[in-house]
């Protein structure tokens, strides 16, 4: 191992974002080099501590890596990489063993294998699933926290946003081999921007669900490291295929707490609204799996009723749940939804709950390997940021959480044997052509302008029309971006502005280079699969002819 005096004379790694997949790296690399986390508002608030259905492991006698497999296929509607499902699948157990050493208080059953209790989700054939209850995103983020906390390699920086990667481009000389070099990072509280040299930078930031106007995502999903990563020449793929959770609470005072499909798994069912309430249940008049179709299915099939019934919710009814297993498995299996929708007035043990679709996760990203590796060396990336073919069109339920921790431990391997430290001298952030905004709201103006356009065009169901008119409004939103961040300081919320709308776009080019309906992406101009479908890879080529 090496010693805390070695680590500190080498020059850092930088990991941007502090959720499952950033801490993860972190606590692997923390034995042998100097870890910066930098997370841009509070350390608590990544999309990780918002999950709340499990974490997929392959422990049960009635399951095996090939079933996992298939599901994750079935699930990904035909774009999913065999090798990488197959790869994360294998190792899935032992990622859940690691969560279990690093204190993860998952909920206990002692006949279960490793002593956990699995539940079922939608897509999958067997139970399979660790929890923690219903907020294992949270206990399992506690952890890993207290753990990163305590560790003395790692440095965790709060309220630190990654402005842009340091790659050859600024070192002067345009010979210099692509390359990594350092990120630059802006204090949020201290208004200044710091170069930070590292043997290494990985992209965590999760996804871009702010780019929509209703979304189960913290603040924190603006999608930053897709964006740094595109601006730095890293191919990104498959950014049509953006995750609508078939159940977000529909209520003016909470728009975005999301109710774990782990329900529907128990037995939940869904129904329209009726004239005394509840009305009739229709998810077997559009799947055989009825509630336990995959999410894309699912949430286009709430789409349609809604809008062939002209009603702004659906119900999800969690009462056969209660009159099979009884109200006390209601409430200690799913205690967080029972407490948060009891103090909005709704007794989900005696009462249907309102829901509606939201953005939820995005199933492309920044194209790496298996071990994190991007197209530029230096940098890497883990998580919800990346494309690895694990999701293809559509991800399976809770391969979010195993998806980051196995690669997220890869990555760190291969980042110590890839290190490279940087030059010793790396130029500072210029902010000579620029003054203070004269209009904040501005940035606010033109923040609701780009998320209602992605609602309304690039939603659950797309045409090609809405899409050309998505792409025009985002183009001039994107140069009247770019202006203001060339003439002012920048702050988090420009930065973010500006990561949005690169995001947008990718978006929007991709679903307009898919010509089938796919899994996420769903065409009323081409309603039908191909025989054999690719994923939708992007260069910067590409976005520059315009």
């Amino acid at each position: 191992m090496t010693t805390q005096a070695q680590a500190g004379a080498l020059a850092p790694v930088v990991v941007v974002g502090a959720g499952l997949a950033g801490l993860t790296v972190a606590l692997e690399l923390a034995a042998h080099r100097r870890v910066i986390v930098l997370a841009k508002r509070r350390l608590e608030e990544g999309a990780t501590a918002w999950a709340q259905g499990g974490i997929v492991g392959v422990l049960g006698e009635d399951d095996s890596i090939e079933s996992h497999v298939r599901d994750t296929q079935d699930a990904g509607a035909g774009l999913v990489d065999e090798d990488t499902a197959r790869h994360v699948a294998r190792h899935s157990a032992e990622a859940v063993a690691w969560l279990v050493a690093a204190g993860v208080p998952f909920t206990h059953d002692p006949a279960g294998p490793l002593g956990l209790h699995l539940t079922r989700e939608g897509g999958h054939a067997v139970r399979r699933i660790a929890h923690a209850a219903d907020a294992t995103g949270k206990a399992i983020h506690d952890a890993l926290l207290r753990r990163a906390r305590a560790h003395p390699n790692i440095e965790l920086r709060e309220r630190w946003m990654a402005v842009d990667l340091i790659t050859q481009r600024h070192l002067g000389g345009t010979d210099a081999a692509p390359r990594c070099h350092g990120v630059y990072a802006l204090d949020i509280d201290g208004g200044r921007v710091e170069t930070l040299r590292t043997a290494g930078v990985v992209l965590a930031t999760g996804g871009v669900g702010k780019v929509y106007r209703y979304t189960s995502n913290p603040d924190t999903a603006t999608g930053d490291g897709i964006a740094m990563a595109w601006r730095a020449g890293c191919r990104v793929a498959n950014m049509e295929f953006i995750q609508f959770h078939p159940t977000c609470l529909y209520h003016p005072l909470e728009r975005s707490f999301l109710l774990t499909e782990a329900l529907r798994g128990e037995g939940a069912t869904l129904h329209l609204p009726g004239a005394d309430g509840v009305g009739e249940r229709f998810m077997p008049a559009h799947d055989a799996r009825a509630e336990l179709a995959p999410r894309d299915v699912v949430a286009r099939a709430i789409d349609f009723e809604m809008k062939k019934h002209g009603v702004d919710h659906v119900w999800l009814d969690a009462r056969p749940i209660v009159a099979e297993k009884g109200e006390a498995f209601l409430r200690e299996h799913f205690p967080t939804i029972h407490a948060r929708c009891l103090a909005l007035g709704i007794d989900i043990v005696h009462q249907p709950i309102p829901v509606v679709p939201a953005a939820h996760y995005t199933c492309g990203g920044v194209v790496t390997d298996l071990e994190g590796r991007t197209d530029l060396p230096g940098l890497f990336a883990v998580g919800e940021t990346t494309y690895t073919g694990l999701h293809g069109a559509n991800r399976l339920a809770s391969n979010s959480l195993l998806e980051c921790v196995v690669m997220g431990r890869g990555c760190a391997g291969r980042l110590l044997a890839d290190a490279v430290e940087p030059p010793v001298a790396l130029p500072a952030w210029d902010e000579s052509q620029v003054e203070d905004a004269d209009e904040q709201v501005v940035i606010a103006h033109n923040w609701d302008e780009l998320r209602l356009v992605m609602w309304n065009y690039v939603g659950i169901v797309r045409t090609t029309k809405r899409l050309e008119r998505a792409l025009h409004r985002i183009k001039l939103l994107r140069d009247e971006i770019q202006d203001y961040y060339a003439s002012f300081r920048v702050n988090r919320d420009l930065l973010e502005l500006r990561n949005l709308v690169v995001n947008a776009e990718l978006i929007v080019r991709s679903a307009l280079r898919r010509h089938e309906s796919r899994g996420l992406h769903f065409s009323r101009d081409f309603p039908q699969a191909l025989p054999v479908s690719f994923p939708t890879v992007l260069t910067r080529a590409a976005r520059s002819s315009r």
